[in-house]
C-alpha cells in the first residue's frame, strides 16, 4: 500500500500494518531502486585549471557600455535558441499528433457501423439448401460470403449483420425461404449513420405448392415479429427527378431515317441539317442516262449552304453521263477523292460536309464483277447535335447477285443522352432507370440502363438503349407534361426468386408468368425497423396481405406508438411487383 506525506509529495513505502507477509528471496526491506553513486573527486591539474580561468576572467574587464551590449547580445541568443527550440517542438508535436490520429481513424472501428462491432465473429454458413438457422442469444454473427440455407430464425438476442468494407467490394447474396425476426432478434445491413457500401442481395426462394407455409407469414418472407429489429440502409441516391427537355422516339428531335431502294438508277442525294440531324432533302439523279440530270446535281450543290451534311449513294450505275464539271462540283464541295474514276455499275458511297474538304469526306467504293459489287461500298461519319446529341449518317451501295441496292440511316450512336431538372450524380453507369408515360398508354414506360458519360453534365444521363415512344419534358399551356425518371437501382437488393412461367394455382388464367414473389411483413410491437435506399424486385403474391413491404395492423409507430426514433421507408424501389 501507498500513503502521501505531510506535505503532499511522493508516496512513501509503508510496512504492511500484521507483519505476516511473506517476501521472495532476495528481498530487501525499503529498498525501492539503487542509490546513484557520489561524483568522482576532481583531479589537481583539473581544479588548477578552473581557478586559472576564474582568475583570467576576473582580471578581463570591460567598459560599462561593452557589458550592456554584450549582456544584450546574449539575451538575443537566448530568445532565439527559444524560439527554435519551441517551434522544432511544436513542430515534433504535430507530426506525432497526425501520425496516431491517422493510425487510429485506420484501425479504430467505427461505432456507427454495424459490421465493425468487435463482438460479431465471422459466419458462412456455405451452400446448403437443407439448413435450417437458428442465430439465439449469445450468436452474434456476421455474414462475410455467398451463402443458401433452408431458412434463418434470429430470436432471444440474436444479431444477423451484413459484413461490408470501405471500398465497397464485398458483395453478399443470401438464398434462403424465409428470415423470421423474433423478439429480441435483429438483422442490420448498414445504418442510418453508416450506410451499406457493397452489393447486399436476399434472395426469396421457392415454390407456391412446395414446402410448409409458415403461420401468419406464409411463404418467400422477411417477417419481423413483436420485439424484432430489421435495419436496412443501403447508398443514398436521387430516387427520381423529371425530364428537362423532351426526349424524342428514337432520340432525335425529327426521328431516326432509314432508305434502302433497289435498282434507284443514278446517284441518290440525302442532305442532312448538322443541328437536328433532319433529312432535309431527298433527290435522285440519273447520271447514268441523262447529262440534264448531271447538270441538275451540279446545280443542285452549287447552292448548298456550308456547313450542310451530303449523303450520297449510286444505285445501280451512275457514271455513263456523269458530265467532268459535276465531277469538280464534288470533288471541291465535299472532298471526294474516288469521284474521278466512278466506272461503269461500280458501288460507291459518300458521307461529306459542304465546304468541309477532303477531311471531313467519308467514301468506299467497290467493283462490279460477275453481277456482285464483292462487298458494300459503305460511308460513314459521326456529328453530334446542336443539343449535344452524338448520331451518324450512313450511306452504302452495293450489288448482290444481279441486284443492287441502295440506302441511307441517320441514327443515334453510343447512347441517347437525357436533360434531368435535378441533379443525378449519385446515378452510376449499369444502374437501371425508368422513363414514364406521357400518353394515354402505361405500355409506353421504358426502361434504361445507363453508360458512362465523361461529357455529360451532373443534370444529364446516357442510356444505353434507344427510346421507341416520345416522352415530353416541358410544360405546356401551364399544365407540367415532363415525364418521371425514377432509379431502379439500389445496393441492398430484396428480391423474389420466380420461375420461368406460371405454375399451380398461381392465377395462371390471368398470367403466363411466375407471380409468387417475396414479402416483407411486420408485425405489431416490433422493437425497430428502418428500411432507406433498398430494391425491392418480383415482390408481391396474388392473396390478401402479400404486399412487397406490409406494415400489419401496427397501429402508430412513431412517437405517437411509443417509437422515440420514428419508424420510416425511404427512397425505396419497388419494381417489377406482383402485388400493389
Amino acid at each position: 500500500m501507498y500513503a502521501t506525506d505531510s506535505r503532499g509529495h511522493s508516496p512513501a513505502f509503508l510496512q504492511p500494518q500484521n507483519g505476516n507477509s511473506r517476501h521472495p528471496s532476495g528481498y530487501v526491506p525499503g529498498k525501492v531502486v539503487p542509490l546513484r553513486p557520489p561524483p568522482p573527486p576532481k583531479s589537481q591539474a583539473s581544479a588548477k585549471f578552473t581557478s586559472i580561468r576564474r582568475e583570467d576572467r576576473a582580471t578581463f574587464a570591460f567598459s560599462p557600455e561593452e557589458q550592456q551590449a554584450q549582456r544584450e547580445s546574449q539575451k538575443q541568443k537566448r530568445h532565439k535558441n527559444t524560439f527554435i527550440c519551441f517551434a522544432i517542438t511544436s513542430f515534433s508535436f504535430f507530426i506525432a499528433l497526425a501520425i496516431i490520429l491517422g493510425i487510429s481513424s485506420k484501425y479504430a472501428p467505427d461505432e456507427n457501423c454495424p459490421d465493425q462491432n468487435p463482438r460479431l465473429r465471422n459466419w458462412d454458413p456455405g451452400q446448403d439448401s437443407a439448413k435450417q438457422v437458428v442465430i439465439k442469444e449469445g450468436d452474434m454473427l456476421r455474414l462475410t460470403s455467398d451463402a443458401t440455407v433452408h431458412s434463418i430464425v434470429i430470436q432471444d438476442g440474436g444479431l444477423l449483420v451484413f459484413g461490408d468494407n470501405k471500398d465497397g467490394s464485398r458483395n453478399i447474396t443470401l438464398r434462403t425461404h424465409y428470415i423470421l425476426i423474433q423478439d429480441g432478434g435483429a438483422l442490420h445491413i448498414g445504418a442510418e449513420k453508416c450506410r451499406y457500401k457493397s452489393k447486399a442481395t436476399i434472395t426469396l426462394y421457392g415454390k407456391s405448392d412446395e414446402g410448409e407455409s409458415m403461420p401468419t407469414f406464409g411463404k418467400k418472407f422477411i417477417g419481423v415479429e413483436a420485439g424484432g429489429t430489421l435495419e436496412l440502409h443501403g447508398a443514398r441516391k436521387a430516387s427520381w427527378t423529371l425530364l428537362a427537355r423532351t426526349l424524342n422516339s428514337s432520340g432525335l428531335p425529327f426521328g431516326s431515317y432509314t432508305f434502302e431502294k433497289d435498282f434507284s438508277r443514278g446517284l441518290n442525294v440525302r442532305v442532312i441539317d448538322q443541328d437536328t440531324a433532319k433529312i432535309l432533302e431527298s433527290e435522285r439523279f440519273d447520271t447514268h442516262e441523262y447529262r440534264n440530270e448531271s447538270r441538275r446535281l451540279q446545280e443542285f450543290l452549287r447552292f448548298q449552304d456550308p456547313g450542310r451534311i451530303v449523303a450520297i449513294a449510286v444505285g445501280d450505275s451512275a457514271a455513263k453521263s456523269l458530265l467532268q464539271g459535276t465531277i469538280q462540283m464534288i470533288q471541291e464541295r465535299l472532298g471526294s477523292e474516288l469521284i474521278q474514276g466512278l466506272g461503269y455499275r461500280q458501288a460507291w458511297a459518300l458521307v461529306g460536309v459542304i465546304d468541309g474538304g477532303s477531311t471531313s469526306c467519308n467514301e468506299s467504293v467497290r467493283n462490279y464483277e460477275n453481277h456482285s459489287s464483292g462487298g458494300k461500298a459503305l460511308a460513314q461519319r459521326e456529328f453530334y447535335t446542336v443539343d449535344g446529341q452524338k448520331f451518324s449518317v450512313t450511306a452504302y451501295s452495293e450489288w448482290i447477285e444481279g441486284v443492287s441496292l441502295s440506302g441511307f440511316r441517320v441514327e443515334v450512336v453510343d447512347g441517347v443522352k437525357l436533360n434531368l431538372l435535378d441533379d443525378v450524380s449519385s446515378w452510376k453507369p449499369g444502374d437501371q432507370i425508368v422513363v414514364a408515360s406521357t400518353d394515354y398508354s402505361m405500355y409506353q414506360a421504358e426502361e434504361f440502363t445507363l453508360l458512362p458519360c465523361s461529357e455529360c453534365s451532373h443534370f444529364q444521363v446516357k442510356v444505353k438503349e434507344t427510346p421507341q415512344f416520345l416522352h415530353m419534358g416541358e410544360i405546356i399551356d401551364g399544365v407540367d407534361m415532363r415525364a418521371e425518371v425514377g432509379i431502379l437501382t439500389r445496393n441492398i437488393v430484396i428480391q423474389g426468386e420466380v420461375e420461368d412461367s406460371c405454375y399451380a394455382e398461381n392465377q395462371c388464367q390471368f398470367f403466363d408468368y411466375d407471380t409468387f414473389g417475396g414479402h416483407i411483413m411486420i408485425m405489431k410491437n416490433f422493437t425497430s425497423v428502418h428500411l432507406s435506399y433498398v430494391e425491392l424486385k418480383h415482390m408481391g403474391q396474388q392473396q390478401m396481405g402479400r404486399y412487397p413491404v406490409h406494415f400489419h395492423l401496427c397501429g402508430d409507430v412513431d412517437y405517437k406508438g411509443g417509437y422515440r426514433h420514428a419508424t420510416f421507408v425511404d427512397g425505396l424501389s419497388i419494381h417489377h411487383s406482383f402485388s400493389r
